[in-house]
């Protein structure tokens, strides 16, 4: 560049005539060119003065400036824009450092370690005689991390397109799945066969944010069997994992009926803790142990495994031959309340839960024969004669009749109208049965007898509504039976009270006379059933129904054993127990009673003692029944079974009591 440097004083009007004048300078005489690149010209004569400023207005002249004085007003604006600024990132610094700051040091810490549950083993379930019926299958799951996905569109649907085609499944609905997915790891595909698994184990490396992990599920031996009994598991639901993580992950199992669900925190594992610690670019540093992996408990049940698969045969055959679809079944040890067998049908194989069969669970939910439905303890029934022996019990304990006292029963009473004398009401036997005593009237299930002694007959006393319910209940009719299953109900005794509320109408002489013979209202489970038989086989308690017997480990080492449970004893006098309990006897001896109920029952190995029940439905329907116990002098067995809408007056139950019982004493 080159500059001037004049020898004169500095004139400002005539430094703007020299540089705005047409005439050529003559730099020989007036100024000196310098090459240096240090400028020799003070200050003051860089910056225009107010006196140049006026010759260039005068002139209408102006000079391009190389420097501008900023305005007062656009300094103090950056000024106070700078403050702002600071102002802001020190607050933001704050924030960071102060108010957030313990939540991003557990955020780094999360990113540092990661956590791993090291799988461990849930608890096994046996019969009474050490038979697995369940076993612990290894399984493989395909899961996704989201957050681990490419960044990039393209690469994200290349990796999902691969996965979706060795899968075989549409690339469409793997994507939305994913979107939707409120959760940051998927579950793409679980239980997955071999063939699938090799190919994924050889491209695992190449689809970014895709895992394999390894499960266990559960595999049901005859599943179909003991469905009804042992339950299911499903996985675990979202909201059931954030209540208890430290038990679950969200690819585990947990019960859902039966026995894994009402002993899931005993069966359920208790899975090990892996930590991995790694640096910022995301290597593993190092790996700890944090805890070990414990396997549930294991469970011995009361269950005799071949017992329960000869009891569902019996009544499926059973069910084929008449044409019926629907039974329960439920065997009890009288001595200790254990449940030998539970049989419900229509079953279903619990093994399509552990599998995912979607299209098996779909058909199963949807039938219309409800094969999920446990008939025992939540089937609630008509009881027909069954109910005899109980209201015989409350006759002796209320000394309404003597048991050796005879009445003539024709087949049918005829009950006067009390608002229309004129009017005859008619009750129906079954058949004539002539003189009978309490036992002839149990064994030859003689409804004329009961009615007399239920709701009075001409100059016969009867119990009335009021003591038949307060005996039923006694027995627990109307109450749980605390049976160590999820899914019970309880039975329904109606009353005036509810007759009254429900209909508008009152409680008339013909509603006592059906509830004697267990018609009318009446709703009962099997379960309560087989319950309210035990003080009579087992001369007096009745015992909580229990399916679990004892509590091991995995060793079958013993944790617990469970001892059996007396819910209430010595509400019947045992004497009055005892006839009772030779009526039933009688009714399978047929001793003084031609037309006895269950004579079928006296070619058994073993004496028993039995009471038939048919509980009309309507349309030629009925609830066939039968409870038996044997043998008669010592009980190892109470077996109650019941066939539900068998068509016309047909004996159902009874020979399957026999080829049942035939089996269990000749083994």
């Amino acid at each position: 560049m080159f500059r001037f440097q004049s020898s004169k004083k500095y004139n400002p009007s005539r430094r703007i005539l020299a540089r705005f004048s047409f005439r050529k300078p003559n730099f020989a005489k007036r100024a000196k060119i310098s090459l240096l690149g240090n400028p020799d010209i003070e200050p003051h004569e860089i910056l225009l003065d107010r006196l140049a400023k006026k010759q260039e207005e005068k002139f209408g002249i102006s000079e391009k400036k190389f420097e501008v004085p900023l305005l007062e007003k656009v300094l103090q604006g950056f000024f106070y824009f700078s403050i702002f600024i600071i102002l802001i990132l020190f607050l933001k610094t704050f924030q960071l450092q102060v108010i957030e700051g313990k939540n991003f040091i557990a955020l780094s810490e999360e990113n540092k370690y990661i956590s791993h549950k090291i799988q461990a083993q849930r608890g096994i379930i046996y019969d009474k005689d050490l038979n697995q019926l369940v076993f612990n299958r290894l399984s493989f799951d395909l899961v996704l991390e989201k957050n681990n996905l490419p960044q990039s569109e393209i690469e994200k649907e290349k990796i999902l397109k691969e996965v979706s085609q060795i899968l075989k499944i549409d690339y469409e609905p793997l994507e939305k799945k994913i979107k939707e997915s409120k959760d940051s790891t998927v579950l793409i595909s679980e239980n997955l066969d071999n063939l699938t698994l090799i190919i994924l184990e050889t491209k695992i490396g190449e689809l970014q944010g895709f895992k394999i992990e390894e499960n266990s599920i559960r595999e049901y031996k005859d599943g179909s069997d003991f469905s009804h009994l042992i339950g299911y598991l499903t996985k675990i639901k979202s909201e059931e994992f954030k209540a208890e993580p430290e038990f679950y992950s969200i690819f585990d199992y947990v019960g859902r009926d039966g026995i894994e669900k009402a002993f899931e925190e005993i069966l359920r594992k208790n899975p090990g803790k892996l930590r991995i610690e790694r640096d910022a670019q995301g290597n593993i540093i190092s790996k700890e142990i944090v805890s070990l992996p414990e396997s549930g408990k294991s469970l011995v049940l009361w269950l005799d495994f071949n017992l329960q698969k000869k009891i569902k045969e019996e009544l499926e055959k059973e069910l084929q031959m008449i044409g019926a679809k629907k039974a329960a079944a439920v065997a009890l040890d009288p001595k200790t309340g254990g449940v030998l067998s539970l049989v419900s049908l229509p079953s279903f194989d619990n093994n399509i839960f552990s599998i995912g069969d979607e299209k098996a669970i779909e058909k199963l939910f949807s039938d219309k024969n409800e094969p999920l439905f446990n008939r025992v303890i939540a089937g609630r029934y008509l009881t027909g004669s069954t109910i005899k022996p109980l209201i015989a019990s409350a006759v002796l304990e209320e000394k309404i009749i003597n048991p050796d006292k005879k009445i003539n029963c024709q087949g049918e009473i005829l009950v006067k109208d009390m608002w229309n004398p004129e009017k005859i009401w008619e009750y129906k036997d079954w058949t004539v049965h002539g003189w009978t005593d309490l036992k002839k009237a149990i064994a030859e299930s003689c409804n004329d007898y009961f009615y007399t002694v239920g709701g009075g007959y001409g100059d016969q006393e009867g119990l009335g509504p009021t003591r038949i319910k307060q005996y039923l209940s006694l027995f627990d009719w109307n109450q749980k039976t605390q049976i160590d299953l999820p899914g019970e109900v309880k039975g329904f005794i109606p009353d005036k009270d509810w007759k009254k509320s429900t209909f508008g109408q009152g409680w008339w002489d013909g509603d006592t006379y059906n509830l004697s013979i267990g018609q009318g209202y009446l709703q009962i489970t099997p379960l309560e059933v087989v319950t309210s038989f035990l003080p009579i086989a087992n001369g007096g308690k009745i015992l909580k129904p229990q399916i679990v017997q004892k509590i091991i480990d995995s060793e079958k080492n013993l944790i617990e054993e469970i001892q059996p449970q007396i819910l209430k004893e010595n509400f019947i006098d045992p004497q009055n127990l005892e006839i009772v309990r030779e009526g039933m006897r009688q009714a399978v001896t047929g001793r003084n009673s031609p037309q006895a109920s269950a004579v079928l029952l006296s070619s058994l190995p073993v004496s028993a003692a039995a009471k038939t029940g048919t509980a009309e439905l309507g349309n030629g329907y009925y609830h066939n029944w039968i409870t038996v116990f044997a043998p008669y002098d010592d009980p190892k067995i109470l077996l109650t079974i019941m066939i539900e809408n068998v068509k016309g007056v047909q004996v159902a139950a009874l020979p399957v009591a026999k080829e049942i019982l035939n089996w269990y004493f000749s083994r």
